[in-house]
């Protein structure tokens, strides 16, 4: 099931900006720009939290899933339009309390946790509003969200949890793997009983490679969302913009951005 890090809430009660980017509009005359935040105030969240329940119970899955306010070990994340948010997504980092993709998949999580130097994390409550078109959003949101993990944390595996359907596009959007066979789990309130779910891992330096190879790369466009990622200097603003958020404004320390690997992490709703 695609399903936090407090931080004082900003002034202007709009959560902490990370990124911004101008996208052409649908007719392509205009340009629109694509603000991607820390959803580190009650207002925000709310408004993630709404989408999420608007999109979740459009798909059957309900309409009473709540987004928990940040902390050390999850961060919630919106892209937004014209201050109005489109997408949201939620990063949890590996912690005694587990991740949630233990609740299916245990087995094979303990298996990860056993090898040497592995530190998993998941990305949750993905929603996306559908009248969102440009790639450029998802692939600004999940960027941003890699620079934030790397920063913040070390993690090695990135895992998801989707419907069987949409595995050959996490496949071909960002190279995910399927992880052993679909399971049916009945005491996961909200999915559909008689629903499997797939369990995909991708490894966080196979993010950092692609983003290298192909970022800014219009040449290769195709069903990946690599080449939708962030420009070198995009992205450096970006990881100074977290480095700053952690800190502090005179902070000098070395921002980590695509060749500092690190972590980042989604049952998907989609």
């Amino acid at each position: 099931m695609l399903e936090h890090v407090a931080s004082a809430c900003p002034a202007e009660t709009h959560g902490a900006l990370l990124s911004m980017r101008r996208i052409p509009s649908v007719c392509g005359q205009t340009q629109r720009t694509i603000d991607v935040r820390l959803a580190d105030c009650d207002g925000l969240r709310r408004e993630a939290n709404a989408l999420i329940n608007r999109m979740y119970a459009w798909r059957g899955y309900g309409a009473n899933h709540v987004l928990p306010a940040n902390n050390d070990h999850q961060a919630v994340f919106t892209a937004s339009m014209e201050d109005k948010v489109i997408a949201t997504l939620t990063l949890t980092v590996d912690s005694p309390t587990g991740l949630s993709t233990d609740q299916t998949f245990r087995e094979e999580l303990d298996t990860l946790r056993q090898a040497p130097g592995t530190s998993l994390c998941e990305l949750t409550k993905f929603a996306v509003d559908p009248t969102t078109k440009s790639p450029s959003v998802l692939a600004g949101l999940f960027h941003v969200i890699f620079i934030y993990g790397m920063q913040r944390f070390d993690c090695t595996d990135l895992l998801i949890e989707v419907h069987p359907r949409h595995v050959r596009y996490y496949e071909a959007m960002l190279g995910f793997d399927c992880l052993g066979p679909a399971k049916v789990d009945e005491s996961v309130s909200w999915w559909p009983s008689d629903t499997p779910v797939q369990l995909m891992r991708l490894k966080v330096s196979d993010i950092g490679e692609q983003i290298i190879r192909f970022a800014g790369r219009t040449d290769k466009m195709g069903r990946s969302l690599y080449p939708y990622f962030f420009s070198q200097d995009e992205e450096q603003d970006v990881a100074m913009r977290v480095a700053r958020l952690w800190n502090g404004e005179s902070s000098h320390s070395e921002p980590r951005s695509r060749s500092g690997m690190s972590g980042t992490f989604w049952r998907s709703a989609a």
